[in-house]
């Protein structure tokens, strides 16, 4: 018998079996089997999601893809169990100046090591340490953003980095069992046999060709041998680099071989803003007056357009103003000082749409958050009136009604450019239709010269008499 015969019989469980054998051990994931869904992607197409809905469980998805699912089977994705579309959540997430989602309050880019909860009330989306700071420390239950009262149960977990098994797209419903809810018009697109020609190279449009010959009339086959339409350049949109079909061609076998270097095409827009060069000139008549504003069309070319087309489709007629605020405002290098400065109303960044606002007093403070695209030069008096309308201390709206009742357009510098654009084409297409004339009256007369000259008719019409 050995001294160390009974060694491992101990009275207690050591720190290295309790960790891997007992109460200390968590349940692993295996990792061959984990595939991790990013927080930023749809659990049903797992792709980017553009319009985010979550469910009670804090499931993400996207819009236009979780409804027609719930419409043919009408159940949850990645669960299985019964779903409605109306217990969906839609989520308010923001964006910062680079992309990036982020927390409204906390400014931290959302990762997949994130912990994300939204409010259940507002769907504004935060990070936890946010609401746990400002909502759950406190005990003051309203929404950080909206001011919206909520309870503690309305707090739902999108991310929880400690916990991942929702993200885990092994074990989604829909991926075991190959469910899929197809597009009528994808369906559609797959019975054209040019479906699965995304790109077809030199050998194969020229096989197909030939099988076209014989297959006269097959519409579908031809499809497949379109060549790309090239934009046409001339002195006006032509850019200073290449189309770089020449070097693409030389190391694709997908795309025709090319040799000869062609400018590429800037855009319509970018070349008609370059002649943009004076201000529009726009009234409002409202129901408390006129107002004359003049827009920055030759600084911010793309909102005074937007500004001013929306007016001459009467985009604006019977409008109502449906925020006023005394001291502020009613609903690039421009700066919102001083009174009567015109500016574009957004959710964030590259946001813009048809929603505007007028100051009343200089808010320096929304510089590089709004764009500022005109100011008022006219009626200050009906802008007085519109400050002096009692509104509603808690949602800023007016009491009595502030309404637009017509736009009228005096000024659009836009048409102006179109016009000299097309009168500059004009006249470079009559120059390098003269250039044209004299390049085959030149090259006609150098043949001319170049042609043996006769001296008589017949044989050895070309020799000269006076050297024999």
């Amino acid at each position: 018998m050995g001294k160390r015969q009974h060694q491992k019989d101990k009275m207690y469980i050591t720190c290295t079996e309790y960790t891997n054998f007992y109460g200390g051990k968590r349940a692993e994931i295996p990792q061959a089997n984990f595939r991790r869904l990013p927080f930023d992607h749809c659990s049903l197409s797992l792709q980017p999601f553009e319009y985010p809905v979550c469910t009670e469980e804090g499931v993400v998805f996207d819009l236009l893809s979780i409804v027609p699912w719930i419409k043919k089977y009408g159940t949850n994705p990645i669960s299985g169990e019964k779903l409605e579309a109306k217990s969906l959540i839609k989520l308010n997430f923001v964006k910062n100046n680079d992309g990036k989602y982020h927390c409204p309050v906390l400014y931290n880019v959302f990762t997949n090591n994130s912990h994300i909860v939204v409010n259940k009330i507002t769907g504004n989306v935060f990070s936890y340490e946010a609401v746990e700071q400002l909502n759950i420390k406190t005990k003051s239950f309203k929404d950080l953003l909206t001011d919206e009262p909520f309870t503690r149960k309305d707090i739902i977990t999108l991310q929880d980095p400690t916990n991942l098994d929702k993200f885990n797209v092994s074990e989604f419903f829909h991926v075991k069992n190959n469910l899929k809810v197809l597009d009528p018009d994808e369906e559609k697109a797959k019975q054209d046999p040019a479906y699965h020609l995304k790109s077809t190279n030199l050998e194969t449009r020229e096989t197909l060709a030939e099988l076209y010959k014989d297959y006269k009339g097959d519409q579908l086959l031809a499809s497949t041998m379109k060549e790309p339409v090239a934009k046409k350049t001339d002195k006006i949109n032509a850019a200073h680099y290449s189309t770089g079909r020449v070097s693409a061609s030389f190391t694709s076998t997908a795309m025709t071989p090319a040799t000869i270097h062609e400018a590429d095409a800037i855009a319509d827009d970018t070349v008609r803003y370059q002649y943009v060069k004076k201000k529009g000139y726009v009234r409002l008549h409202t129901n408390k007056g006129d107002l004359n504003l003049e827009l920055h069309c030759d600084k911010v070319p793309k909102a005074g357009e937007n500004f001013i087309r929306l007016c001459k489709k009467s985009y604006y007629d019977g409008t109502i103003f449906h925020r006023s605020i005394r001291n502020f405002m009613f609903r690039p290098n421009l700066s919102h000082t001083g009174r009567g400065v015109l500016s574009m109303a957004n959710s964030g960044p590259n946001t813009n749409k048809s929603q505007f606002f007028i100051t009343f007093r200089s808010c320096t403070y929304l510089d590089r958050k709004h764009s500022v695209f005109g100011r008022v030069v006219g009626g200050f008096e009906t802008l007085t009136a519109m400050e002096n309308v009692e509104s509603d201390p808690k949602t800023d709206k007016p009491k009595s009604e502030i309404k637009i009742i017509s736009t009228t357009v005096f000024v659009d510098p836009y048409e102006e450019a179109d016009a000299q654009i097309a009168a500059e084409r004009e006249k470079e297409q009559q120059k390098q239709e003269v250039e044209r004339q004299q390049a085959n009256v030149s090259l006609r007369k150098a043949k001319e010269e170049q042609a043996p000259k006769t001296f008589k008719e017949g044989v050895g019409k070309y020799i000269n008499p006076a050297t024999v």
